[in-house]
C-alpha cells in the first residue's frame, strides 16, 4: 500500500468519525433554515390564505308540483334530460277543467246579454214615461175644458168627475213608470257594460276556470336538467305533490364550511380559488365570497345540539360561506350539485363587509312562464263580452242603447 492510499483511508475514517455535536449542529441548522423559510412564506403568503376541503356544490332544485288535482296522462321529460323554460313536462286529464270552462263562458255570455236586456228595458221605460207624461198632459187639458163647461152647465157633474179621475189615474201611471225607470237605472247607473258587477263576477269565473284548465299542463319554470322523477302515468295527483325536479346547473354556487377561527379575516368580495374532486387540480375555478351563513350548521340541523343538558362538549363549529363562481368556467367545466370542492380564500384585502346589509331591488329569481296564462284568460273574456255585447249590430247603434237622459248616467257610458 502506497502513501496516497493510506491518506485516503485515513480521510474516509475521519469522515465517519466526525463528532456527534457537529451532526446535531448541522441538523439544528437545517431545521432552523426550514423554519425560517416557512416563517417567511407564512408572513408573505400563507397567513393571507384560508382553505378548507369541507365544501360542496349547491344550487336551486326547482320542484314541479301541480296546482290542481288530476290524473296524469302524459309525461314529456325524464331524468337526466335537459328541458327549456316553458317546455311541457307533465299533462293532466283536461276533461273536467274543460267542462267547467265551457260552463263559465256560457254564464258570462248569458250575463252580458242580461245586462244588455236591462239597458234595453231602461230605454223602453223612458219611452213609457214619455207616453205617461203625454197622457197626463192630455188628461189635464181635458179636465180644464170640462171645468169651463161645467160652469156653464153644458156637462154634468158626473162627467166632470170622470175627467178628474182620468187625471189622477194618469198621474199614478206616470209615477209608477218613473219608479220602474229609476229601479232599472239603479242596476246599470254609474258603470259600463264591461264594469257591471254581474259581468265582472261572471268574467272572474271565466278567468278562474281558464287558469284551472291551463294548469292541466305543467311547464318547466326554468331551463335545466330533470331529476327525481316520481310521477307515473295514470297516477292521481293532488296540489303540492312533488312530481319531479328541474336543476339549472348554470346557476350553481359553492357552500364552503369554514371553522370559526378562519372567519376572522374573511370579507364579502374576497377572491377564492377552488378545485373539484371531479376534475382534480388540473382545472381551477375562480369565485368570490358572496355572503356568510346566519348561523352554524349545527343550529340549522334537524336535531340541533342542546348545550344546557349538562353533558355539553365544546366543538369547533363551522359556518357556511357562499362562494359565487365564474359562469364561464362553470360552462366550460360543468358541475353537479353535491360534488366535493376545495376552496382557498385570499384574505389579504379586508375592506369588505362581514355581513351584507343591503336589500335587493330586483328579485333574486323569477320566471315569466305563467304570465301568458293571465293574458290569454283576459283575451278570452274580452272576446266573449265583445261577441255578446254588440252581436251583429254596429258599435254606434249598440252604444245608443246605453244612453239615458240623466247627465250622471250618460257620463258613465249609459
Amino acid at each position: 500500500m502506497d502513501i496516497d492510499s493510506k491518506s485516503n483511508a485515513t480521510r474516509r475514517r475521519s469522515w465517519w468519525q466526525v463528532p456527534r455535536w457537529r451532526w446535531l449542529a448541522l441538523a439544528l441548522g437545517a431545521f432552523l433554515l426550514m423554519g425560517g423559510a416557512y416563517g417567511a412564506y407564512w408572513v408573505a403568503v400563507a397567513r393571507y390564505h384560508q382553505g378548507t376541503d369541507d365544501a360542496y356544490v349547491n344550487g336551486n332544485v326547482v320542484e314541479i308540483t301541480p296546482q290542481i288535482s288530476g290524473t296524469v296522462v302524459e309525461i314529456a321529460a325524464d331524468d337526466t334530460q335537459f328541458v327549456k323554460k316553458g317546455q311541457p313536462l307533465v299533462r293532466l286529464d283536461p276533461a273536467d277543467a274543460k267542462v267547467a270552462l265551457d260552463e263559465a263562458e256560457a254564464q258570462l255570455a248569458t250575463t252580458v246579454r242580461s245586462v244588455r236586456n236591462i239597458v234595453a228595458t231602461s230605454a223602453q221605460l223612458r219611452d213609457e214615461v214619455a207616453v205617461r207624461e203625454s197622457d197626463l198632459a192630455a188628461a189635464k187639458e181635458d179636465l180644464a175644458r170640462r171645468e169651463q163647461l161645467r160652469r156653464t152647465g153644458a156637462i154634468s157633474g158626473e162627467e166632470f168627475q170622470h175627467a178628474g179621475d182620468a187625471v189622477r189615474t194618469a198621474t199614478a201611471a206616470l209615477h209608477a213608470a218613473q219608479q220602474q225607470l229609476t229601479a232599472t237605472r239603479v242596476r246599470i247607473e254609474g258603470t259600463t257594460l264591461e264594469d257591471h258587477p254581474d259581468v265582472r263576477n261572471a268574467a272572474a269565473a271565466v278567468r278562474s276556470a281558464y287558469i284551472a284548465y291551463s294548469r292541466t299542463m305543467l311547464p318547466a319554470p326554468v331551463s335545466g336538467y330533470v331529476a327525481k322523477r316520481n310521477v307515473q302515468l295514470g297516477e292521481r295527483v293532488s296540489p303540492g305533490l312533488a312530481l319531479m325536479s328541474v336543476v339549472p346547473l348554470d346557476q350553481v354556487w359553492v357552500d364552503a364550511n369554514f371553522k370559526e377561527p378562519q372567519l376572522a379575516g374573511m370579507r364579502v368580495g374576497q377572491p377564492v380559488t377552488l378545485t373539484a374532486d371531479l376534475y382534480g387540480r388540473s382545472v381551477l375555478y375562480h369565485g368570490t365570497v358572496a355572503g356568510f351563513g346566519a348561523g352554524t350548521g349545527a343550529v340549522f340541523s334537524l336535531l340541533p345540539a342542546q348545550n344546557a343538558t349538562g353533558n355539553w362538549i365544546k366543538i369547533v363549529q363551522r359556518v357556511p360561506v357562499r362562494i359565487a363562481l365564474d359562469p364561464r368556467e362553470v360552462s366550460a367545466h360543468p358541475l353537479r350539485i353535491g360534488l366535493s370542492m376545495k376552496a382557498d380564500v385570499l384574505i389579504r384585502d379586508r375592506e369588505g363587509a362581514r355581513l351584507v346589509a343591503t336589500t335587493r331591488s330586483v328579485p333574486a329569481y323569477s320566471t315569466d312562464v305563467f304570465d301568458s296564462i293571465d293574458a290569454a284568460a283576459e283575451a278570452r273574456v274580452r272576446a266573449i263580452i265583445a261577441a255578446n255585447a254588440f252581436g251583429t249590430k254596429s258599435n254606434a247603434t249598440d252604444r245608443a242603447l246605453f244612453a239615458v237622459d240623466e247627465p250622471r248616467a250618460a257620463s258613465h257610458g249609459f
